[in-house]
């Protein structure tokens, strides 16, 4: 009997909920393979479970990178459930501090448990009692039972507020100091009663995934924009800038393109996004987003500068604008480590040493 297994490591380019990778005709001839989830493939019905009714409240401190502590009964459980938040903001990157298994001998320990200052944006996973102690003046904290198996829906457990918090309380709940901008039915998701746990995974993945996606895509769609347009891109000259983001002319957009369109969720939206704008979530995004526009708006003047006839473009120019753009074209080509744009340089360089005469 032959297995064949395959493990993919995730690309930064995957799309989640793609489609899996189709197999070769030699494949098919084969078994059909058994194909192991990635690391990321939790079972995330299995981690919240006991915390469905918090789903959105859990949801929107991932979105903003608030600090939260979870108390576990152990280091599996408390590992799962960190990972889980992390992912539950999918595809936006988790730009804060997690630890998924948290203990006294860490090198933050001193730090995280001081109260002289505010916590930091980190997702802490615990599972020493003596942190219920120490962590009661955390503004969210997350206590947990052991994880069942069963696909069942659970009894649910009550926020409580830090007012009514007791020392030693131990029983599975949620403490916060907030309610959540945005309201949500567990109705809404479609679980039902003794479906597979596999199943309620996938759709509860779904569902979080469609959450992020509404919240992200109004950001994605004003920062494009923000982008030159391409006629504007020339050879002769630098490239023009990237608009910078502006968070109220972005606010404005909301009324025609805003998540409330693509989502059935109600609430304050717009709340919901000036928190963003201050959680190291939104800088994470931005600079990402600004790094590929940037890189896209270098490669739209490469290929401009490629097209362009440059030995026609000199023939009337003077020995001082055309040594300028050699050595522009020769500063874009060490920045860009890109050998083909040697070929203009040398014709570029060529005409430059040419006499006037010639070069004409």
């Amino acid at each position: 009997c032959v297995f064949i297994f395959q493990v993919r490591i995730p690309s930064k380019t995957d799309k989640p909920g793609g489609s899996p990778i189709r197999q070769t005709p030699r494949e098919n001839l084969l078994p059909a393979p058994t194909v192991l989830p990635t690391i990321h493939e939790l079972d995330l019905f299995k981690c919240f479970q006991s915390v469905l009714i918090h789903l959105q409240m859990l949801w929107e401190l991932m979105l903003l990178g608030e600090p939260v502590v979870v108390m576990a009964p152990s280091p599996t459980v408390s590992s799962e459930i960190v990972l889980a938040l992390v992912s539950s903001i999918s595809p936006l990157k988790f730009c804060c501090d997690f630890r998924p298994y948290f203990t006294i001998h860490d090198s933050e320990f001193r730090e995280y448990t001081t109260r002289t200052q505010a916590p930091p944006n980190v997702v802490l996973g615990v599972t020493n009692p003596f942190f219920i102690k120490t962590f009661q003046t955390w503004p969210h904290i997350v206590r947990l039972g052991e994880i069942k198996m069963a696909g069942d829906l659970p009894k649910q457990v009550k926020v409580k507020k830090l007012s009514k918090l007791k020392t030693l309380d131990t029983k599975p709940g949620n403490t916060t100091h907030q309610s959540p901008d945005l309201s949500l039915e567990t109705s809404f998701i479609g679980f039902q009663r003794k479906r597979p746990s596999e199943v309620q995974s996938a759709i509860l993945r779904r569902h979080l995934l469609e959450l992020t996606q509404s919240f992200i895509i109004p950001l994605e769609r004003y920062m494009a924009s923000l982008m030159p347009l391409q006629r504007s891109v020339t050879p002769w000259k630098t490239p023009p800038q990237i608009r910078p983001f502006s968070q109220e002319e972005f606010m404005s957009t909301l009324d025609h393109t805003g998540p409330q369109l693509t989502s059935m969720l109600k609430g304050d939206w717009m709340g919901l996004y000036r928190k963003f704008f201050r959680s190291p979530n939104f800088n994470g995004w931005y600079r990402q987003r600004n790094k590929e526009m940037t890189q896209k708006l270098e490669s739209l003047h490469l290929e401009v500068i490629c097209d362009a006839d440059l030995l026609g473009w000199a023939k009337d120019k003077s020995e001082v604008e055309i040594v300028d753009l050699i050595l522009k074209l020769r500063e874009k080509l060490v920045r860009n480590k890109l050998f083909f744009l040697f070929l203009f340089f040398l014709q570029m360089e060529t005409v430059a040493t040419l006499p006037r005469s010639q070069s004409k």
